[in-house]
């Protein structure tokens, strides 16, 4: 009995064994089958060079009809190390040396010469683009047309060099238009240079170039000014259109020719007042609090001293309830009673102080060692401080937040 009982604990010993052996290789095998790669296609084969161009003639076609508005992007084989066959038009393919370094089928490179690279993406050319440029395209309401120039600097000769590229979109008095262009260099306003006459055309073509003569000690001082004429049957000009070009906030040199478009603007034709006039832009954002202020330029001042040691700029204040709150300046421009400033300033005011704020802005002259005179002063603001149109230029930016409104204002003497 005891050898029976040795012997059935012996044999099932090696049942049990073998049923996990059995159990232990089932696993393994389901293992490596969930962990398996599928199987490498054949490498391309250099002894048929028309097989290869075939395989990527028909991946191009894939490539084609699948991305037809992407661009495959390439990896090409690594090239060191690797021997080479000669095919017979002078381009070459990897040799068949290493099965794991030749790509799956599927779409490979057009370039013959990178025979072996193949497409792992594709790129949007969409996204890599230039920005469009609309300036030939996107012209508010109310544009009377728009000037296209490029400015450079000679600086041993001190000559500025400046290009009358176009002019395009001109809205004429009448029917048909021939336009022209006078050129001035601020403050000298008795001085000129002209285009020729374009006939019959709304959008002239000039490619004219013009020559002042300049040093670069006043050159930050000097303003382009570019008057746009129409000359009627009878030869009288009419004035289409003026573009003011500050100097003073371009690096000019040889090496930076700076090609330039500005819309036209209607010339001020009523006579300046008393004390000369100031325009301005104003321009409110409720959400940040911040009140801009961009001094424009001036025009008719009544200066006390016409010297080149003259200076005058625009001093803006920001009042409430008749408290200084703060103060900043433009840059001060020599002997001219029509300076250009184009200087952007901003204040914080919080629009539950809207209503008690103002704005005053000051144009002093200033002479070296003696005291600083005012020429004029304007103040705008709600209706506790102001009428006309001061008001209704307030009035306007509040009700337009975040957009700036351009007008003039005439000065005044009072203090």
């Amino acid at each position: 009995e005891q050898a029976v009982a040795v012997a059935g604990g012996i044999i099932g010993g090696i049942l049990l064994f073998v049923f996990l052996g059995i159990t232990a290789y089932l696993l393994w095998k389901k293992f490596c089958h969930l962990f398996s790669y599928e199987k490498l296609t054949d490498p391309v084969k250099t002894t048929n060079p028309n097989a290869v161009f075939q395989d990527q003639a028909n991946s191009e076609i894939q490539l084609k009809s699948t991305r037809s508005r992407s661009v495959p992007f390439i990896i090409p084989p690594t090239l060191h190390g690797r021997d080479w066959v000669h095919l017979t038009n002078e381009e070459q393919v990897q040799e068949d040396t290493d099965p794991y370094m030749t790509p799956q089928s599927g779409p490979r490179s057009s370039f013959h010469s990178l025979a072996g690279a193949y497409v792992v993406g594709t790129i949007n050319p969409d996204l890599y683009k230039f920005p469009e440029d609309k300036s030939e395209t996107d012209f508010p309401d109310g544009n009377i047309g728009r000037l296209w120039f490029s400015i450079e600097y000679e600086q041993e000769s001190e000559r500025l060099l400046v290009s009358l590229i176009k002019v395009r979109k001109l809205q004429p008095p009448a029917d048909s238009c021939s336009p022209f262009v006078k050129i001035y260099l601020l403050p000298d306003e008795r001085s000129y240079l002209q285009s020729k006459t374009k006939r019959k055309t709304l959008n002239p073509q000039f490619d004219e170039n013009f020559v002042f003569q300049v040093s670069s000690k006043m050159l930050l001082q000097r303003t382009l000014k570019f008057l746009v004429y129409h000359v009627d049957k009878q030869k009288k000009h009419h004035l289409l259109g003026q573009v003011i070009f500050p100097l003073k906030n371009e690096a000019l040199t040889e090496d930076n020719k700076l090609v330039i478009w500005r819309d036209l603007e209607k010339e001020n034709l009523e006579p300046p007042s008393e004390y000369g006039d100031i325009q301005f832009s104003l321009s409110y954002n409720d959400y940040l609090g911040r009140l801009t202020v961009v001094v424009l330029r001036a025009r008719g001042l009544k200066l006390q001293e016409e010297s080149p040691a003259v200076s005058v700029y625009v001093k803006v204040s920001l009042m409430n309830h008749n408290k200084f709150i703060k103060s900043k300046k433009t840059a001060a421009l020599l002997g001219t009673p029509n300076p250009v400033y184009n200087e952007t300033f901003s204040f914080k005011a919080d629009q539950t102080e809207m209503d008690t704020a103002s704005l005053s802005l000051s144009v002093l002259q200033s002479n070296k060692g003696e005291k600083t005179l005012l020429l004029g002063r304007v103040v705008v603001g709600p209706f506790m401080y102001t009428r006309g149109k001061e008001l209704e230029h307030w009035n306007e930016m509040i009700s337009k937040p975040k957009e700036l409104v351009k007008r003039w204002h005439a000065l005044c003497h009072s203090t």
